[in-house]
Parts: C-alpha cells; structure tokens; sequence
C-alpha cells in the first residue's frame, strides 16, 4: 500500500501507545544477571528463559518461537477436534475433520501396515526404461523429487506470467554435503541413511539382502546427484538460475528424459520454453538414466515412494522415519504426540481451510489496524535511512525508493480463500491414500497455473503460520495472523517492546526487498539491474564485510557458520533492527528517556529484540541447519548483529574492552 509520508508521521507517535501502568514486554525472570550485557547480551537477555525452558526430547530446537507456534497448535486443536466426524460430505468441516481422524486411528494403521501401498508397488515392479519419465512426473505430481523436481512459478524476468521450472533434487538428506564430506557428524548421519533406506524396503516386502543391495543403489544414486548439485551459496544467485531453455534444446541436451510423457504426466500441454534452473544436475541425471540398469532405477524409484507414504503408515514406518530425519539428523529424542502429528496433515494440505476456521475464532479485527499503522511506520523509516545512505548514488536511491512504495502488504489472512472442494477425503480408504490424492490435487492446482497470469492474491502461508515473509517476483511482505502474539505483537506492551519483535519482523521482510537476492528485482519484481555498477560494488563491499562477521563465528565442533549462505537472512535482520529502531525513536516513549521497570526505552527494545530468539538447540541441530537453513543460529541473530549498532552499545554502556564491543570501523552499516 502507498500512504503519504505525511500521514504517517503524524499517526507515528500514537502507535501501540498504552498507559505505564499496564505495560507488558519485558520478563525479569527471562534474564541472567549473573552475565554482564556488554560480556554475552544474549545469554543475559535470554539466559534465565533457557535455565527455564529446557530441551524437551521432542524437539531438536525450541524457543519463543517455537512457543509461538506452539501456540497456535493448540488453537487449531481447540478447532480441528471439535468438528468430529459425519459432517456433510465436501464441506470444510468434513475434509478436516475426517483428515484428522485417519492420522488419529493407529489400530487401523497398525492393522493396515504397508498395503495402501501395494497398487503403486505393482505399478513401480512392472516398470521398463520407458516409464521412467513417466513415472518421475507421477512423483513430480506432489509426491517426491527423484532425480530432480519441477515447479510453476512466476517469471524471474517477467512477473505477470507463469513458468515452468526444473529444479536439482533427489536427496533425501536435503543437502549435497551429507553425501560429500566426512567430519564423523556427516558419516553418522549417512549411516543412518543407509539403514534407513534398507528397513524401509524391509518393511514393505523387500528379502533383508535385496534390501541392502537396493539401499546400495539409493545411496549411490543420490551421491551423483549430489556431486552435480550447486551448492547453497551458488544456489542464492539468480543470474545463474535463470537457464531458458525450448523445449527443442531439451530434446537435444537431455534426450534419456522423454519430455512429451513427462509433460503429459504432469498435466501440462503446450509447453515451448522452460527454465533450467541448475543445468549441470539435469545433465547428471541424463547421464545416469543412461547407464543405471532397469532395476537400480526401480530401487530408487521404490524407497522414494516408501520414503514419501512412511509417515502415514503403520508405526513401524513412523519409527524408521523418525530414526533418521529427526534423531540422526536433529538430535530429537522423543517422537511428538500422535495428535501433534495428525493434526499438522489437514493444517499443510488444506491449510487455507483450516485458516479460515483459525481467523474466525482467533485473530481480531483491529489486531490488523495496528499492523497496517505499523508498516506504514516502518516504510517511512526506511525510506529514510535509504534517502540518508552515504554510499549509495541519488540515481540508485531514486529506484530503491520507487521499490519501497511500491511493495505489497498482507496481513492476518487472505481476502478471498482457496477452494478444495476438488478434494474428496474419503474415510472409507486408508489415511496415505487421502494424504496422496491431497498432494496430487495441490500439485494439480500450481500446474494448472501455467500459462495463466500470476495471481498476486495467492498467499504463501496460511493464516495460523506463525512466521513472515518477502516474495521478490510480486514485491510483497505478507505477515500471517498468528504471528501477530505475544512476544511478538502484544497490545498491552509498550511501544519499546513491540517495536523490537514485531518491528524489527516488519523491517526485516522489508530489508529483503533490498538483500544480495532481493536488490536484483525491481519494484515490478522483475529480474532487473537497477544499480549502479558503483552502488553494485559498494553494496557487494558492505555485504561480505558482515559475511565474514558471521564465518567467523564457531557454532559446534570447530564448524564455522556460514555467512555467505546465511547473507539474505543477515541483512534483513541487520536492517530490520535499524530501521524499527528509528521508527521507534518517532514515537512518543522513543523520543523520551522514562525509564519503565527499570530499563530505558532503548534497553526495552533490545531485550525485548533478544526474546523473540531465546531457545535451547541439540548439537546435531545446530550443525544441520548450519548445512540447510539460509537463517543463522539465534545466538547470533542477537549478538553479531547487535555488535554493529552505536544506540546498543549507548543503551547498554558497552564500551572497548567488552567482549560485546566492536570498534567504530570494523562496523557495518547497510541499510
């Protein structure tokens, strides 16, 4: 939305103000005192939540956040297991209803074991070499990613139209280095792998020496893929995703893939260009349906399809699933609750459904006037930190402000819903027979999107998600209804506290309109070059300088983080915390120096920044999203951006010496 600067300055000062003597934000018992803010900030804005909160078994991570989201688990709980079963047939009711009372129904499952398998196990058996292309499109459908995977999204070069995507997959492990290196973490995790991929195939019919030949072949398999695949940090540069290729050069650079039956699978027709987004994994593929035998492809095939059913089988599945994607791989000790486990199906594969039913009962109207006033704060404070930039040209600064007014903003909930009623959850046929014909009606819809123009409407997260984000390609910040909560929203707070969660939300899915990925799209969003070559090399500059703050950081084991793969994320949380801040200091309570509880109206912010990342994490979690997740560890969202900022190390007396401390010039300022 475009609001006039003006109107926004003079609503600046009003927002979220509530009288002092109901102020909420700041928990005491949060803090440990016993560490100095200038020594370790984190620990002491957050060390008394982690000494209370300890790891539960069943989580490999679990902080404010995931509180939050817990939360918001609980609320669809409230709704999901009230609705029962018998509703009348095709309403939402029904659908959920009847979805969650499949996953709930273990004496079914158990007596069931693998047979909602054994129609697709038959298919898989009679295949030849001829199916195979058919067959990766049937698992492209919503099913899985053997070999690699396709997507309809929206052209990076032209944002109105829809385009179909080929995208490197196939791993299970969810990253090329787990197949690559060997530190004892990564060889324990493949191990477990291993084992994983020979009790799968044990348990749906598999002799134990086939199995371990076949699990053999998935390994194998997925490590070419692997040793073809980009890597994290090259994966984060869009000029080398955007491969078009016609369908004729297809044809001629990957003749083992039989692109008529691909497309034809997939439900596609008239298909003249696509993007191959990573061409060096696609060759790989080529190559290896070339030279794989008949049997070992089928192997593949076969655990993918196991691998994709277990968690909607019989115990025994659940079990082995468990074993690797959350013991071996996170660390998690205990499986969650059945109800937990039920209840997440329904809320992914008909999320809007169940949002609809969430906002009705839990997200009120004028939680969605504060965050609408709050935006249009944040939008003018970062409109002027882009007018104030010392390295940035007017010419570059003109273009980023047209960007800035022209984003998108979504808040609570979509204003027109998806419809599912192409859905039929039948309770009469087994649970993974609803959850695939579910997958294969969502991957229906985004292919049928193909050709059509983008639909800017279309939300990416339902409305009882409990997160935020920034699409490039529609240059929309979009912040669902659940994440509008304590600790993160709360309108008895006082403005210091909510200007440093939610606020610094806001700013940074702002910011990502303008990290290393999101300043390559215009405010169309559109792939296009609107800098500079200076203003390029400057902005490259400043960004590696923080790169390198975060790599220097020791995770676990000796492991670095990695700054280069995390930068995005960085940036935004760097920016997001600058610019809440000057919008803070608009307001009344930011202009003045009152101190509430103890704390100044700086201090509140700053703690209340810290809380939203309290958590406690297993070592194995930390070193696997030090591998997959483009966000740093929590830890070092608060004390290595915080490091770069002259008003925290004012709020908190910070000076030379400490360990918080960083000097003038080794600073970073980006945005």
């Amino acid at each position: 939305m475009n609001l006039k600067t003006t109107v926004i300055l003079m609503s600046m000062a009003a927002a979220l103000t509530v009288s002092a003597g109901n102020l909420k934000g700041v928990d005491r018992s949060n803090l440990d005192t016993s560490v100095s803010p200038g020594e370790n900030f984190y620990q002491y804005a957050c060390g008394g939540w982690m000494r209370a909160n300890p790891l539960d078994p069943q989580y490999a991570r679990f902080g404010t956040f995931d509180q939050l989201a817990e939360n918001s688990r609980e609320q669809v709980k409230q709704i999901i297991t009230t609705l029962g079963t018998g509703n009348p047939k095709g309403t939402i009711k029904q659908q959920v209803g009847d979805l969650y009372a499949l996953g709930m129904d273990s004496v079914r499952l158990n007596a069931e074991k693998a047979t909602p398998l054994t129609a697709d196990l038959k298919m898989l058996a009679a295949a030849g070499s001829a199916d195979f292309s058919r067959l990766i499109a049937w698992f492209h459908n919503g099913l899985g990613d053997p070999f690699f995977n396709s997507a309809v999204m929206a052209d990076l070069k032209d944002s109105n139209t829809n385009m179909l995507y080929l995208i490197q997959g196939g791993l299970g492990l969810g990253d090329r280095d787990y197949y690559l290196e060997n530190d004892a973490n990564t060889v324990k995790v493949r191990t477990a792998y291993q084992k994983y991929a020979i009790d799968l195939l044990q348990l749906i019919g598999y002799k134990k020496g086939v199995a371990v030949k076949a699990a053999k072949d998935v390994l194998a398999i997925e490590t070419e893929l692997a040793r073809a695949a980009m890597t994290r940090e090259e994966t984060r540069d869009y000029s080398k995703l955007y491969n078009i290729r016609t369908v004729e050069q297809l044809r001629a650079d990957y003749p083992r893939i039989n692109w008529d039956a691909y497309f034809a699978e997939l439900g596609v027709t008239g298909v003249q260009r696509v993007c191959v987004m990573q061409t060096a994994s696609l060759a790989r593929v080529n190559e290896l349906l070339g030279k794989l035998k008949d049997d070992q492809v089928k192997n593949y095939l076969t655990f993918k399809l196991a691998d994709a059913a277990a968690n909607y089988l019989s115990d025994d599945f659940v079990q082995a699933n468990f074993d690797i994607y959350s013991r071996a791989l996170s660390g998690k000790q205990v499986m969650q609750p059945r109800w937990k486990r039920a209840l997440n199906v329904p809320n992914t594969l008909l999320g809007e459904a169940v949002g609809q039913l969430y906002v009705e009962k839990y997200f009120p109207a004028d939680s969605k006037k504060k965050m609408q006033r709050l935006v249009g704060n944040l939008k003018v404070a970062l409109g002027e930190h882009i007018r104030d930039l010392t390295w940035m040209s007017p010419k570059t600064k003109v273009n980023a402000l047209v960007k800035l007014n022209s984003f998108t903003v979504k808040i609570g909930y979509p204003d027109k819903w998806r419809d599912y009623s192409g859905i039929d959850i039948d309770p009469t046929k087994a649970y993974w027979t609803n959850v695939k014909a579910a997958r294969q009606h969502e991957a229906a819809y985004e292919y049928s999107q193909l050709f059509k123009p983008v639909d800017k409407e279309l939300w990416q997260m339902t409305p009882q998600t409990v997160n935020a984000y920034y699409e490039p390609s529609t240059n929309e910040i979009c912040f669902p209804a659940a994440i509008l909560q304590p600790p993160y929203f709360d309108p008895n707070a006082d403005d210091a506290c909510n200007y440093g969660a939610i606020g610094v939300v806001i700013g940074h899915e702002m910011t990502h309109g303008f990290d290393d990925q999101g300043r390559s799209f215009d405010h169309e969003g559109n792939l296009v070059d609107w800098w500079t070559q200076e203003d390029a090399d400057r902005f490259k500059a400043l960004a590696d300088k923080l790169g390198a703050q975060y790599s220097a950081e020791i995770v676990a084991d000796g492991v670095h983080a990695n700054g280069n793969f995390t930068m995005g994320e960085n940036i935004a949380d760097h920016g997001g915390l600058r610019v809440s801040y000057t919008a803070f200091k608009h307001t009344d309570q930011g202009k003045g120096n009152e101190m509430t509880d103890g704390f100044t109206p700086d201090q509140r912010f700053f703690l209340a920044y810290a809380n939203v990342w309290a958590n406690n994490i297993t070592k194995e979690e930390i070193l696997r999203r030090t591998k997959v997740d483009p966000h740093s560890l929590g830890v070092n969202r608060v004390n290595v951006a915080i490091r770069n900022l002259d008003f925290f190390f004012n709020a908190f007396g910070v000076t030379s010496g400490q360990k918080m401390y960083r000097e003038p010039e080794d600073r970073v300022t980006i945005w």
